[in-house]
């Protein structure tokens, strides 16, 4: 069975399935001095659109109609537009959509829609994780790409806002509990999920680590196992750190000696062997205060043996 390609497929106004529709023309009772001229099937999908906008029909035809427009032409913004909202309207899977962006972005790497497209979609489904990877693909086509290099900025700048971690600190756990956040074990797993997440990015970004050391010791942290600290707190590896991170991670080193410190007992002795590793390999910049708190650290062995 031979199935029609785009180019092969009907005139909207000849297919059954779109009769109930009513077309309108975009020079409707207008005799412009200098016409576009278009295509007969970008004539055709782009009347039928502007009848489903009138109607305000949001279905999975409209998608297919929305998605025909932005091949035959990347830079529609009311098509982008129309299309995103009909996506939330109908709860579609993101993911799905995030492949059709994938071979979108790489055809039409200079359209600004497709981005802005992206962007909203990553921010609906909060795992900007695979966007690296993403990313390094559409440099590999384009090294000078403005778009491309914007889209990764506004990645990497949103996950360091100190301020905004703060601001989310403060929303999460110290504002009190709002209508739906009742569930406190639940809003607790959230940040977890959304924090690993964002280190996953950009695994160096301090801002990201003292937020997870921030929220997960009492009274805000998981329920604690018998054998200490929870151990989707400490899996630093669930999602894996982006492709081009700098690694070993100098906070994340930090962060599993702080855990180890303050387990005690012979978990001291792991607590020290990070600290002379950063301060004799990964972060010999500060050198002193690991130290410091390797000296420390033994002082406290010390008087519990005592």
């Amino acid at each position: 069975m031979n199935i029609p390609t785009e180019e092969e497929k009907p005139l909207y106004s000849q297919r059954p399935e779109w009769a109930d529709v009513v077309p309108l023309e975009q020079y409707e009772n207008v005799a412009p001095l200098a016409p576009i001229f278009y295509t007969d099937e970008y004539k055709d999908a782009t009347n039928y659109f502007r009848g489903i906008v009138k109607s305000v029909e949001m279905s999975p035809r409209v998608l297919e109609l929305t998605e025909n427009i932005i091949r035959q032409n990347p830079g529609h913004y009311s098509a982008w537009q129309y299309r995103y909202k009909t996506l939330m309207a109908l709860k579609s899977p993101l993911d799905d959509e995030l492949q059709l962006m994938d071979e979108l972005a790489i055809k039409h790497l200079k359209t600004y829609q497709v981005w802005h497209h992206r962007k909203l979609l990553v921010q609906q489904t909060r795992n900007p994780g695979p966007e690296l990877e993403f990313i390094a693909n559409s440099l590999q086509v384009d090294m000078k790409n403005y778009h491309t290099w914007s889209y990764r900025h506004m990645l990497e700048s949103d996950v360091r806002n100190n301020s905004a971690w703060h601001h989310r600190f403060f929303v999460a756990f110290q504002s009190g509990v709002r209508n739906g956040d009742e569930d406190r074990d639940a809003i607790v797993r959230r940040e977890l999920a959304f924090v690993k997440e964002r280190i996953a990015i950009a695994p160096n970004n301090a801002s990201a680590w003292n937020y997870l050391a921030r929220a997960f010791v009492l009274p805000y942290s998981l329920p604690q196992p018998p054998l200490g600290t929870p151990p989707e707190v400490v899996d630093l590896e669930s999602p894996l750190p982006s492709k081009d991170s700098q690694l070993p991670c100098v906070a994340a080193i930090e962060f599993m000696a702080d855990i180890h410190e303050a387990t005690g007992g012979g978990d001291l002795v792991k607590a020290t062997e990070l600290w002379k590793s950063l301060a004799n390999e990964h972060d010999t910049i500060r050198k002193r205060y690991w130290e410091y708190r390797i000296a420390e650290s033994l002082k406290t062995k010390s008087a519990g043996d005592g």
